[in-house]
């Protein structure tokens, strides 16, 4: 199984993950972790921050040659910004020039705060931030590359904004991603993404911000992955952890969730039928012969995968970091009331919660492959893979056992 570890603050030097568990043999470049960290800085709405700031990768050890050996994979990522704030961030004994009193509701100020018995909120908002999800971009893309050697890929579209929201369609697919990237909020109805875009002008101007809704599909799970043996071995259990604990998201569902809890049980379950020529060979494998002609369970039952698309939708409440702050606080110092401090924000980064969304998606089912098919090497991995998709092929085949006499 994969572990991984992220360290660093916001306005550090760096931030820094070690990947633990990943097979030998994965190709993996600098180019690779930066295309993934471009598509976290995507979207309409982002702050100035992510027109200025690059992400300067490092591959410190684990890849010799474009290849990964099988021991832990560590990854740099500088702050290019880093001389501005060398002083205020510093390692070294001293003070900072601005000690932050007012904290922000909504976000891990005050009650980081009181936990630490810290007196700067800047002690808690540099780890805090989403600036950390950077380096959890730089391990799911790992992820994602491996999946991708054993036919799974993961792909993420918005699908509310603020009060905007997208017509239901087709589940896109890994050949609709570089057109949803090209969306300035990565919507793939544009009908629904100009009037995102209205939307977020309109927080913009009001100096307020929005929040919304990130779809996430996996394409190629094959059916058993997860179990239902145990609570914290359920996938859809480790889905929703991996994704609510992307900051700021405040919900997620699988498949139909919310909706299904007010239907009656004829209406609100995937029928199974068997796979027909028409499906295509990779939907009989993956599901084993059986295929679902819906979406409602999002692809998992019983805490395992069933061979169809995973389906899980992420929602992200509005930023608690305003450009015009009017949200009442109280000074940790002078108890005397106030409002919010302010530092540099975003009206929305909903579009870049996707592309993180996507890489927690990809870890967990990183993960769970290995734990299911094992393997020190990638080319063991897909060995195992397609001896057990065999296994499935052939169980489908076989004679049903003749009756008992009598």
């Amino acid at each position: 199984m994969l572990r991984y570890l992220t360290a660093g603050e916001s306005h550090g030097r760096a931030l820094v993950v070690i990947v633990e568990g990943m097979p030998a043999g994965l190709l993996v470049t600098v180019e690779d972790i930066e295309r993934g960290l471009s598509r976290r800085r995507l979207g309409f709405g982002r702050g100035p921050r992510m027109r200025f700031e690059a992400d300067e990768v490092t591959l410190v050890g684990g890849i010799r040659h474009g290849r990964t050996l099988g021991s832990p994979i560590a990854i740099e990522i500088a702050n290019t910004e880093w001389p501005k704030w060398e002083t205020e961030m510093s390692p070294s004994p001293g003070l900072p020039s601005k000690v932050l009193t007012q904290p922000r509701p909504g976000h891990a100020d005050l009650s980081g705060m009181l936990k630490y018995g810290l007196t700067d909120a800047r002690d808690v908002l540099e780890r805090a931030s989403a600036r950390e999800t950077a380096a959890r971009v730089a391990a799911g893309t790992l992820a994602k590359l491996l999946l991708w050697q054993i036919g799974i890929d993961v792909v993420s579209h918005i699908v509310q904004l603020g009060p905007e929201r997208a017509e239901a369609g087709s589940l896109p697919t890994v050949a609709d991603l570089a057109r949803i990237d090209e969306s300035p909020v990565r919507c793939a109805d544009p009908g629904a993404e100009a009037q995102m875009i209205t939307a977020v002008k309109a927080a913009a101007k009001a100096g307020d911000s929005l929040g919304g809704v990130a779809e996430v599909i996996a394409h190629g799970v094959p059916v058993g992955l997860g179990s239902h043996v145990h609570w914290d071995r359920r996938l859809d259990a480790l889905l929703a952890q991996a994704l609510m604990s992307i900051q700021a998201v405040k919900a997620v569902e699988f498949g139909d969730g919310w909706e299904v809890a007010g239907l009656r049980g004829s209406e609100a379950h995937d029928a199974i039928r068997i796979a027909r020529a028409e499906d295509g060979e990779t939907a009989a494998m993956l599901g084993g012969g059986y295929v679902r002609d819906t979406h409602r369970a999002g692809g998992i039952e019983g805490g395992i995968s069933t061979g169809s698309p995973i389906v899980a939708r992420v929602a992200m409440k509005p930023l608690a970091t305003l450009n015009r702050p009017t949200l009442g606080t109280v000074d940790v110092v002078t108890k005397e009331s106030t409002v919010s401090f302010k530092e540099r924000t975003d009206v929305t980064a909903v579009p870049a919660m996707g592309v993180v969304a996507e890489t927690m998606t990809a870890l967990v089912l990183a993960s769970e492959s290995l734990r299911k098919f094992g393997g020190d090497s990638v080319e063991e991995l897909r060995r195992n893979r397609e001896g057990y998709l065999a296994a499935l092929e052939g169980a489908r085949s076989e004679a049903p056992p003749a009756p008992a006499d009598g």
